[in-house]
């Protein structure tokens, strides 16, 4: 399987301006994804995927291909991601540059241990799905069939369209939520499908990590990363 790793990168962001430049041990955090898809062996090529000179010189410098510039219509607050790897996989395929799937790595999501990237791939080699995304479990006080829903009138419909909740912990079935370290689709559903998911999605779980969306996020993922570094010392 012949696997393009894309880092998607857009210079605006309105919760933490700069956010993907934004420092985090003397490296900004677009680093962080960047070395973790050069360190993959099962990434054939890596691409950064960004509308901002300032980032696109930042990934050149880090190794990382920078084919064009990103048009503006395509890095706004609700450019769907799915719209950016159509643009991307179809000027790549002007190119003759044809891959099997794509793994969409976002800098917002930089806890990527050891090789998860490699075994994501592998696991997704081997299956016949659509898409491959990694999952974190949900808690049991957070799984659906205890969730419930509250309408206009204040009348609770469990999540799960149940009649009663499950009345023991020890009978919840697993749940899991996509964590957004790793996404894998085959080239052929985002393109023909417009879909980053498909029909036929399998999970990879990963242990949880943070999700960059605020400030206190980005002070969070500081002091793990400051951590990591003063025990490697």
């Amino acid at each position: 399987m012949k696997v393009l790793g894309v880092i998607p990168a857009r210079g605006g962001s309105k919760g933490i301006p700069r956010k993907n430049l934004a420092d985090v041990c003397g490296r900004p955090l677009i680093a962080w994804t960047i070395e973790q898809a050069l360190a993959a062996e099962s990434l054939d090529s890596v691409v950064l995927s960004t509308d901002d000179p300032e980032i696109a010189d930042v990934g050149r410098r880090l190794g990382v291909e920078v084919p064009f510039l990103r048009p503006d219509e395509l890095a706004q607050d609700s450019t769907p991601t799915i719209d950016v790897l159509v643009h991307l996989c179809q000027a790549l395929q002007k190119d003759a540059k044809v891959y099997d799937a794509i793994c969409l790595l976002q800098p917002t999501s930089p806890q990527r241990p050891g090789n998860l990237i490699d075994q994501c791939i592998e696991r997704f080699s081997r299956s016949d799905a659509d898409s491959l995304i990694t999952v974190v479990r949900v808690p049991h006080q957070h799984n659906p069939h205890w969730v419930y829903w509250m309408n206009e009138g204040q009348s609770m419909e469990l999540s799960t369209g149940g009649v009663e909740p499950i009345p023991r912990r020890q009978l919840l079935p697993d749940a899991f939520i996509r964590d957004g370290r790793v996404y894998l689709t085959k080239t052929q559903v985002i393109m023909q499908r417009r879909s980053l998911y498909g029909d036929h999605v399998v999970g990879f779980e990963a242990e949880p990590g943070i999700n960059i969306d605020t400030m206190q996020d980005l002070e969070s993922f500081r002091r793990v990363a400051e951590s990591g570094q003063n025990s490697s010392r």
